[in-house]
């Protein structure tokens, strides 16, 4: 199966209300009076709990699930026009005989369910996934004891998937976060969280793979697991025998949305780091190097560039001014390793350096021309990042309702290297009417190219007609603002 088939079959696991009508919801018992976690009982021979003489996960399932919330979300989401893609086209609306203004884009009102973790008892934190709460308007959690509180968004990073919420509520019980680096294929784990709103579902399995990529646009690698995990267990838990925390799910790979005993989620350790930049920050500031990479290493390139292996990054460009560029980098080097930690693609090295503060370091161990060299980059700051956006009503009303960014590595592609990202565009905003798009990307305003958020901020404070020269996917198209 070709990677862009299998991408397309992996599915997100909140669950959408509309298909709830049939599910039961059950009933959980009360929470302990406090958030400390009892000592786990004796172990079978097995390595099991033993409950009543026999071999049982109930010991380290009783002190666990109050931690495990079920999450509701409402909100809205825009409604695709009922025109086609390519008419948000001007040119194209004229020669069709479409109106010239677009229409306004239509909203309708969504329900979903998902799951969630309580993280720290005393200040109320919940960690779930960040495609739970997107668009959300009203979130609210509901404990393992009925109780259901409001719940605020703290912060969500779509990149790794994460989201952090916050209740105000007492009698909390958090779940000891492990240690995700420690697991081991074949490990037994346990899922818990609310399938089809079924809440405080528990099912259990082994650890079927580690470090999985390829698997999701974002960042971070994940933990396979034959656990059944189905829609709505999204931002639960995935618990190791002593009842900690090592992974959320995050999505499934299945052809019929039901599961099939393929499912991933997000490593604790990877969840340690962001869920404490979103507590101190709201958002993430991610790092960068500079580096455009992505072609497969054959045996045939090896060879033509005298390299000792096909296993690595390969770096197809090298971005000027960056990071990667001052430290020596250059186009041709096959770097094996970053930070002690092989590299089997560049895939691998783009996690690695996403989830580095900016400041840190990288250590790159690489080959160029048949001989080995030790670089060491200082990860910059990513002008695209959330932190280094512009609100389009700072800029012109005309654009009011957009967030905009500068074309990143997580954005780039072997097309479009720079320019001017939409990072978000409100529903029934001044932007949308003008036919924006979240993930267009524009490249020249007024004929002129864009290439930093001064240049663009400078262009669009302009009076006068706007002419946006914009990518959106494989195609291009102009937008006139009036």
């Amino acid at each position: 199966m070709s990677k862009s088939l299998a991408l397309k079959i992996f599915a997100p696991l909140a669950v959408s209300a509309s298909i709830l009508g049939a599910a039961f919801m059950m009933s959980s018992a009360p929470p302990p009076a406090h958030a400390d976690i009892p000592v786990p009982a004796p172990q079978a021979a097995s390595g099991l709990p033993v409950q009543g003489g026999l071999p049982s996960l109930a010991p380290m399932l009783k002190p666990v699930l109050p931690a495990v919330v079920n999450i509701s979300v409402t909100g809205e989401v825009e409604v695709q026009s009922q025109l086609a893609p390519f008419m948000n086209d001007p040119l194209f609306r004229r020669f069709f005989g479409a109106p010239e203004q677009q229409e306004e884009p239509q909203e309708r009102e969504f329900q979903s369910v998902g799951s969630g973790v309580i993280i720290d008892a005393a200040k109320g934190y919940v960690v779930t996934n960040a495609h739970v709460v997107e668009n959300a308007k009203d979130i609210k959690v509901k404990l393992n004891d009925d109780r259901q509180f409001e719940a605020k968004l703290i912060g969500r990073d779509p990149q790794t998937d994460i989201a952090v919420l916050q209740i105000k509520a007492d009698k909390l019980t958090a779940l000891p976060l492990g240690n995700s680096d420690g697991l081991q294929v074949g490990d037994f784990v346990v899922a818990i969280g609310s399938p089809f709103n079924l809440r405080q579902t528990v099912t259990s399995g082994i650890v079927s793979a580690l470090g999985r990529t390829g698997v999701s646009d974002g960042l971070g690698d994940f933990i396979q697991t034959d656990a059944s995990i189905n829609p709505g267990n999204s931002g639960g838990a995935l618990v190791n025998l002593r009842g900690e925390l090592v992974g959320v799910p995050s999505m499934i790979y299945s052809r019929s949305g039901g599961n099939i005993g393929i499912g991933f989620a997000i490593p604790v350790n990877l969840i340690k780091s962001v869920q404490t930049q979103l507590i101190a920050h709201g958002s993430i500031e991610r790092g960068r190097i500079g580096l455009v990479g992505g072609q497969e290493v054959t045996p045939e390139l090896a060879k033509a560039l005298n390299l000792p292996t096909s296993r690595g990054a390969l770096v197809a460009r090298v971005l000027p001014g960056s990071p990667a560029d001052k430290a020596g980098l250059k186009a041709g080097d096959l770097i094996v390793s970053a930070n002690g930690r092989e590299l089997a693609d560049f895939a691998q090295l783009r996690n690695i350096v996403g989830l580095l503060r900016v400041g840190d370091k990288v250590a790159l161990h690489l080959y160029r021309d048949g001989k080995e060299r030790d670089v060491s980059v200082t990860i910059g700051k990513d002008s695209g990042a959330t932190t280094a956006t512009s609100g389009g009503q700072e800029l012109t009303p005309r654009l009011a309702g957009a967030t905009f960014g500068v074309v990143d590595d997580s954005t780039r592609d072997a097309d479009v290297d720079a320019g001017i990202v939409v990072k978000t565009v409100k529903p029934n905003s001044a932007a949308a009417r003008a036919g924006l798009r979240q993930g267009d990307i524009i490249i020249a305003v007024n004929r002129q190219p864009v290439t930093t958020l001064e240049e663009f901020s400078k262009l669009t404070s302009a009076k006068g007609q706007l002419l946006l020269q914009l990518r959106r996917g494989q195609g291009a198209l102009f937008l006139i603002l009036q």
